[in-house]
């Protein structure tokens, strides 16, 4: 079909990245990278298992040892034992840029016997029956009861640390009632839950993305840590400081940049397909249907391009993704920012050098006792899903 303006139809683009490594052995992030990525492990350094892992995004984050934008994320103590996921592509990711301990599994069929014992379990569980975009049926699909996977693992293995991800939607679909019942089958396992309501411009992300990240404290160790403090309270960084050195380049020349949908802005299907970012401000949501919500970018008339949605995920440009458009999409779209995810892990780790120094909280504000318990961190109005 011909658009209205008489033109003919522009092809998507779909040719493939060009690349000779990922971010695990490429040189430029030799310096700091994590021993994990080097194939060896972080000395003392504390045992993390990972589902529902995806690219990777979330694990990235907890062992640190890369640059964005110029700022250096540290190498922190984590030793990542195991991570898995269902989605085959999505590892093949992971592994080209993380280590290899990523595995393609899928959780409801493993035993957690089968799985490490690790001493922290992470998981961002799948969103999609949760989120305000998709079909909100919650624990009506399989999917969205994919999180007792990581209960099975708490029963079995006791790890010391839970940190669950999700979108912030699930403390209100059907009157929060979603999220009471994940809260109450954590603390059956003798756990002490929390829930961060984290607002990722205040971390340093470029993009209006809003995560509930639930973290759950075996009893015996007392109370569970409070939530990262923010960098940016007065001013946010606007899509411009991610992605603007990005406006001339059309080639490979940055991995992914010459990655992208062609598509003309909708007139009709009730605002799905006209978004499009503003220089100035926060970069709308990045979503992992790369079909169904349409960016423009700020001042170019086409569609961000995988590279620049990675930018906004935070991923550093040596993070390859080795597929054609529509899956690279899908995985940066599902990932946990990296720099998120570092900011987490870094309140994580002092948590832990506490407790191994024979300290406990003792009194802890975030603590929910029965139903969620929202924390305002200046919601923006545009679209944070």
């Amino acid at each position: 079909m011909r658009p209205k303006t008489g033109l003919p139809k522009r092809k998507a683009l779909r040719n493939y990245p060009v690349f000779e490594c990922g971010l695990r052995e490429n040189l430029m992030n030799s310096s700091i990278a994590h021993p994990n990525m080097m194939g060896e492990q972080y000395h003392n350094g504390t045992s993390v298992m990972s589902m529902f892992c995806g690219c990777g995004g979330l694990d990235l984050g907890f062992l640190g040892g890369f640059r964005y934008l110029g700022e250096e994320y540290r190498a922190l103590p984590f030793n990542i034992i195991k991570a898995i996921d269902i989605d085959d592509r999505a590892i093949q990711t992971y592994n080209l840029n993380i280590s290899q301990h990523g595995e393609t599994g899928d959780l409801t069929s493993i035993d957690p016997r089968d799985l490490p014992k690790a001493r922290i379990l992470i998981g961002g569980f799948p969103c999609q029956d949760f989120s305000s975009s998709g079909p909100k049926v919650g624990f009506a699909s399989e999917r969205g009861q994919l999180y007792l996977s990581m209960i099975a693992y708490m029963r079995t293995h006791k790890p010391d640390i839970v940190i669950g991800e999700n979108v912030p939607h699930l403390a209100s679909l059907h009157g929060g009632k979603y999220l009471d019942q994940i809260l109450e089958d954590i603390k059956a396992t003798g756990y002490t839950v929390i829930v961060w309501d984290l607002f990722a411009p205040l971390y340093g992300l470029s993009q209006s993305r809003r995560r509930l990240i639930i973290v759950a404290v075996r009893n015996d160790l007392g109370l569970p840590p409070d939530a990262p403090q923010p960098k940016y309270l007065s001013k946010y960084l606007p899509i411009e400081h991610a992605i603007a050195d990005l406006v001339d380049v059309f080639d490979e020349s940055v991995t992914n940049q010459s990655q992208y949908f062609v598509a003309t802005r909708a007139t009709s299907g009730g605002g799905q397909g006209d978004h499009k970012n503003k220089r100035g401000e926060l970069a709308y949501c990045i979503r992992a249907n790369a079909k169904a919500r349409i960016q423009f970018h700020y001042s170019l008339d086409r569609r961000l391009t995988v590279r620049e949605c990675a930018r906004l995920q935070s991923f550093p440009d040596e993070f390859v993704f080795p597929f054609a458009a529509m899956s690279n999409m899908t995985q940066i779209g599902n990932a946990v920012p990296p720099i998120l995810g570092h900011a987490i892990a870094s309140s994580i780790a002092d948590y832990i050098e506490m407790l191994e120094r024979g300290e406990r909280i003792t009194s802890n504000k975030s603590v929910c006792n029965s139903s969620f318990e929202q924390i305002s961190f200046f919601l923006e109005s545009k679209e944070v899903g």
